[in-house]
């Protein structure tokens, strides 16, 4: 289909020249090719893309892979074969990463610096540093050109608009999980600010590099770009900056109460190539309510977690109140070096004095709660510990030590819900996932999070129906009652038709080397319950995610290939004649 014949009257002589597409047609620009393009290029050597453009049409690189032809007939303003047009948006992206890479690197420092952290007992739309993200992304928007409204300091738009009525939704977060300080130490015992961008290596260290400040900047350059640049669009994109991803979620549905839904929706927050499925998030939630310690022995008086349901921390710390410190933790540390070595020996217990109280340290590894088979659960593996020293060390019982035998007999050190007896897994989305995260404890109580991650196959109240089933009984065994609180969502499932996704799914993977099918994840990003809503990276497959971790970082390579993907894909499906 000649789309430009139909509107070259209403649109300008550029139009036409990006117009034809067939969803066959390949953009036949090796990595090879593209690499030789980023090192014979600079921020220095372009001014524009058009003039990036006939500079590259003059090079040896342009006559020796065939890239003339296209480029010549791009800035002639002619009409382009599909795999032309296509090949000319790969440049689009290889001028972006060239022409702006250094400054959206810049652009994600300064985003980073601003602690954009839940603070408890403020509402996020009150919190100072969301009001102050919220103008440097205006101030950003501005500058680029692009129309900014901030929607009640609950999201943030910024609008790049084209010729049609058809919206597509970019989505990308604001806020970011909260940090332990104390635990960005590298192995060599460099310690890192989470809210300053330490590049050590390839590797930018520092909190929403990963999730999800870097895909706030690499939208926002694209949208530059193909301003600036006066390519034509047939659709309208406007991305979305949510405040409450990590949290309540209550900024997006606030939005699309008030505005209209997007037609078709991309989160920047997830997985490559396009992720078409998510699991339901659940949280089971066990309070345990505060009592007189009771026997003999020492008392644990407190222990920590992960901050949020969502976040597997790197270490758990108990403290425990006796009148002979020494000799506890000689104890602690003896059965602690016997439990490790017992259960896989990936971890570490460590048991010091500290004054007159004794630190029971679990040492794991870090892991976003979605992924616990890429991590080591000190929680779960505290509780355990904790519930197994009977006999060993003399503990007093109190609410900590129910939470602890709750966990061991429920939970243990399984994350697929084999010890309850509710693990069910579906062929394509994969398995259940059960994973002890969040502790907190007040005055009142002691609490404790399992976070379910839930593929398609059972109802989230069949799910429910069972697990609380089963609390229940052990509860009545064991007389202990702690007050349960279950949620479990709806698992995300697309059927992958149209030709955006096929030509998301091209992009992403011709740009990145991976096969051309379409993902899963067990990651539940704001796209969730949106129509045509999909995952369009940023995050790679089979590479660890470390976004909810200590040291969270994103590569510099990583993240201006991102930039790359991102400005070729918005120049693309701006570009389909129909989605």
């Amino acid at each position: 289909m000649d789309f430009s014949l139909k509107h070259l009257a209403a649109t300008t002589l550029m139009l036409a020249s990006l117009s034809s597409f067939t969803t066959a047609a390949h953009a036949n620009i090796t990595p090879q090719q593209s690499a030789i393009i980023l090192k014979t290029f600079s921020d220095a050597s372009v001014k524009d893309f058009r003039q990036f453009l006939a500079s590259l049409a003059n090079s040896d690189i342009a006559r020796t892979d065939d890239l003339g032809p296209a480029i010549r007939a791009f800035l002639d303003n002619k009409t382009l074969s599909a795999e032309q047009q296509n090949e000319i948006h790969r440049l689009l992206g290889l001028y972006a990463r060239v022409k702006y890479g250094s400054a959206a690197t810049e652009t994600l420092k300064e985003l980073v610096a601003i602690p954009t952290v839940r603070v408890e007992g403020v509402d996020q739309h009150d919190n100072p540093e969301f009001i102050k993200i919220a103008e440097k992304i205006k101030g950003l928007a501005q500058a680029f050109n692009l129309n900014f409204r901030n929607i009640d300091n609950r999201v943030y738009e910024i609008s790049l608009e084209g010729s049609g009525d058809e919206v597509v939704g970019i989505h990308a977060h604001a806020d970011v999980v909260p940090v332990t300080p104390e635990n960005w130490v590298l192995q060599d015992g460099t310690r890192l600010d989470p809210f300053k961008v330490t590049l050590i290596g390839d590797r930018m260290y520092g909190r929403g590099t990963e999730d999800d400040k870097n895909g706030i900047v690499v939208a926002l350059y694209a949208m530059k770009i193909i301003k600036e640049e006066k390519l034509p669009l047939a659709r309208n994109f406007k991305l979305l900056v949510d405040t409450t991803e990590e949290t309540t979620g209550d900024a997006i549905p606030y939005y699309f109460e008030r505005n209209p839904t997007p037609n078709y929706n991309l989160a920047l927050d997830g997985g490559y190539p396009v992720v078409i499925a998510e699991k339901g998030y659940g949280t089971v939630m066990a309070s345990f309510a505060k009592r007189t310690a009771q026997g003999k022995g020492a008392e644990i008086t407190s222990m920590t977690g992960g901050m949020a349901t969502n976040q597997i921390p790197s270490t758990s710390v108990a403290t425990l109140v006796t009148d002979k410190p020494a000799e506890l933790a000689a104890s602690l540390q003896k059965a602690g070096t016997e439990y490790a070595k017992r259960n896989g020996g990936n971890f570490e217990v460590a048991a010091k004095v500290d004054g007159k109280d004794v630190k029971l340290t679990v040492t794991g590894v870090s892991a976003h709660s979605s992924e616990p088979e890429s991590g080591v659960n000190p929680v779960a593996r505290m509780l355990d510990f904790i519930n197994g020293l009977d006999g060993k060390v003399a503990l007093k019982h109190n609410q900590i030590t129910d939470a602890a035998r709750y966990a061991a007999d429920n939970w243990g050190l399984d994350y697929l819900g084999g010890k309850l007896g509710v693990g069910f897994a579906d062929e394509f989305m994969g398995p259940l996932t059960t994973s002890l995260t969040y502790v907190g404890m007040d005055d009142k109580a002691f609490k404790l999070a399992v976070n379910l991650r839930v593929p398609k196959g059972k109802s989230p109240d069949v799910l429910k129906s069972e697990i609380a089933a089963k609390l229940d009984a052990w509860s009545k065994k064991t007389s202990i009652a702690p007050a349960f609180d279950l949620s479990i969502a709806e698992p995300m499932y697309r059927n992958p038709e149209g030709e955006w996704v096929k030509a998301l799914l091209a992009v992403a993977s011709e740009n990145l080397g991976m096969e051309h099918k379409f993902g899963t994840s067990a990651g539940a990003t704001s796209v969730h319950e949106l129509p045509n809503g999909v995952q369009f990276g940023l995050a790679m497959p089979d590479v660890k995610y470390t976004g909810h971790n200590d040291n969270e970082f994103k590569t510099t390579e990583q993240f201006l290939l991102d930039l790359q993907i991102v400005t070729e894909m918005m120049g693309r499906i701006g570009q389909l004649p129909k989605l």
